[in-house]
């Protein structure tokens, strides 16, 4: 490992620890990661993005540490240190091996997690879906919440950037209208909220560790309509796991689609392509 010097400095001045060496690490498109070897002997990995959106990684860091008060959950990395420019996280070691045994673990800590609840629909402050703004105001139910916070936005957003065609935008639209009726009541869970594979890494440590939440008080099936839509290893020993230690609501699969509009509507906005179809095969279903 070589040592690049503004970013060991701008790390030594919010960790107060001297950084030995660092590495620069492939993946993530939006933040630049790089992995910090420490003179405590610790690793660490800093995500740094010039110009960032105002309380960008600020509110990642409070995502991580809002999760991590839950005792059993999913495990997190530690949050080293975070400001307006950079956050500091304590290094996952990745791992090729994907047991059974770390998906069973999983699902029963992803369970955990839901189970800790939160203290309404939303959150406290608003935060951010890769660069996209997400609005989290406070609603006064699920249904409310998942249409004004979620769905409308970047169905708003997809339209004004021609990601999506107008008859596709109608069937989600007329999807809205009925989530009272497609969505069970049940109490806020703590949700990741950005759970895609991507962001489930197999650690060599034999667990699967969650990062780069989008974190707020929502309904639990929006997290596992993520989870399905993106795909992960050994997902149905996942579910059987996690629907043992908390169980789901009958017909939980058959409204995955309906929580599955919002992230194909974020990739619209985000990437174009097909996304906005899918969401509009998808919302007609449910019609």
């Amino acid at each position: 490992m070589a040592r690049q010097p503004l970013v060991a400095k701008r790390a030594e001045e919010l960790l107060g620890s001297s950084v030995v060496a660092t590495s620069p690490v492939a993946g993530g498109d939006i933040a630049t990661a790089t992995r910090l070897r420490l003179s405590s002997g610790q690793t660490a990995l800093m995500k740094t993005l010039p110009h960032a959106p105002e309380g960008f990684f600020e509110a990642e860091a409070a995502g991580l540490r809002w999760l991590s008060e839950v005792e059993g959950g999913v495990p997190l990395p530690e949050v080293l240190g975070a400001a307006d420019d950079c956050v500091i996280l304590a290094w996952i070691e990745p791992s090729s091996k994907t047991p059974v045994e770390a998906a069973v673990a999983f699902g029963q800590q992803l369970a955990t997690t839901h189970r800790a609840g939160a203290d309404g629909w939303g959150l406290d402050h608003d935060g951010y879906i890769g660069r996209l703004p997400l609005p989290n105001r406070t609603a006064g139910s699920w249904a409310e919440f998942y249409a004004v916070r979620r769905v409308l936005p970047y169905l708003k957003l997809a339209r004004d950037r021609g990601a999506i065609e107008e008859a596709d935008a109608t069937a989600v639209e007329k999807v809205i209208g009925r989530l009272t009726d497609l969505l069970p009541d049940e109490e806020p869970a703590r949700l990741h909220g950005d759970l895609w594979n991507g962001n489930c890494l197999w650690g060599q440590d034999l667990a699967i560790h969650v990062i780069d939440p989008a974190a707020y008080g929502g309904h639990r099936e929006a997290d596992l309509a993520m989870l399905h839509l993106f795909g992960l290893t050994h997902l149905p020993r996942v579910m059987a796991a996690y629907d043992e230690a908390h169980p789901l609501a009958d017909g939980w699969e058959d409204r995955l689609g309906v929580h599955q509009l919002f992230p194909l509507l974020v990739h619209a906005c985000m990437f174009g392509g097909g996304y906005g179809a899918r969401a509009g095969t998808l919302a007609a279903r449910y019609l």
